[in-house]
């Protein structure tokens, strides 16, 4: 991640309100670091006093943040919307101001380098090996990685939502999907202001999942197996609720990877007194969202008591 965080105004641009029918939207850019504009679509609920919760919304492996919009861009969207993913529609129908946040090396923040510069170009659009990869290893070369860029976005997301006079800064969540969902996760253990995340398609031990099947280049963290797994960032985790999200037949996360790794971060948050903060919903498919399971249990879990 970069060392601190700029001074000054996040938010560098905000456009006019425009009406939806069910819900408003408003675009805004907001400065991450120099050099690093994240571009952002926020859907409103009509009829809603503020100041409002808001959900962020990252998607994984997929073109971009108009997958969270449900909007069809390339052809390969149909099916990764059809997977539930779209998030900020399903965040503004259960009354937060939803933020679908582009992410790096994803969208339009994806690889601009000329035609040259590039070999991939003969591979389809959403081919990880022609968006998270070089980005990936660029990160590496100025000693970062992706993963800790994307989760310093969230945290400067965090600063822009104080900006909006009629969002909540005390009831900012994270939602995401596979390499967002990973990105929430890891969120979660350094930035106190998420009261809520959910953490879908992404969740396993490292041994049994990103070390032993092939997983995108962004995933990877150095010495990740043995100080970062996935349920020992559980101990880093504050004050947020968290809801796990996971489909029993995901082959890219094997189910008794899963089970072994909520069972250790469960037994950490029980450990830490915060019994009931964690939660894992199981859907009988693969690798996707499932908002019918998931969107009651997040609601029942932020109406618990610390």
């Amino acid at each position: 991640m970069p060392d601190e965080k700029p001074a000054g105004s996040v938010v560098k641009a905000v456009g006019e309100r425009v009406d939806c029918g069910t819900h408003g939207r408003q675009d805004f850019i907001f400065e991450a670091e120099p050099g690093a504009e994240v571009p952002c679509v926020m859907l409103l609920p009509k009829n809603v006093e503020g100041p409002l919760p808001v959900m962020i919304c990252l998607q994984g492996h997929t073109t971009g943040m108009h997958i969270s919009l449900g909007e069809v861009v390339h052809g390969c969207d149909v099916d990764h919307i059809g997977g539930d993913r779209d998030f900020a529609i399903q965040a503004v129908n259960n009354g937060y101001a939803a933020i679908a946040m582009e992410q790096r090396a994803f969208g339009i923040r994806g690889d601009g380098r000329a035609d040259c510069c590039r070999r991939t170009l003969d591979l389809p659009i959403n081919d990880d090996n022609r968006t998270c990869k070089h980005p990936a290893m660029t990160a590496l070369l100025l000693g970062r990685t992706l993963l800790g860029e994307r989760v310093f976005d969230v945290i400067r997301a965090c600063d822009a939502v104080a900006e909006f006079e009629f969002l909540d800064p005390e009831r900012i969540h994270v939602m995401g999907n596979s390499g967002g969902g990973t990105v929430a996760w890891y969120a979660a253990a350094l930035e106190p202001r998420l009261k809520g995340i959910i953490a879908a398609s992404c969740f396993c031990t490292v041994a049994r999942s990103i070390g032993a099947i092939d997983h995108c280049t962004d995933n990877y963290i150095p010495g990740m197996l043995e100080w970062f797994d996935f349920p020992d960032i559980a101990a880093a985790i504050d004050d947020t609720k968290v809801l796990i999200v996971m489909g029993r037949h995901d082959p890219l996360f094997p189910y008794e990877g899963v089970q072994e790794a909520f069972a250790t971060a469960e037994a950490i948050f029980e450990r830490l007194g915060k019994v009931g903060a964690i939660k894992l919903v199981i859907g009988e498919g693969g690798h996707r969202f499932y908002s019918d399971d998931a969107w009651p249990a997040f609601a029942g879990l932020l109406a618990t008591k610390p």
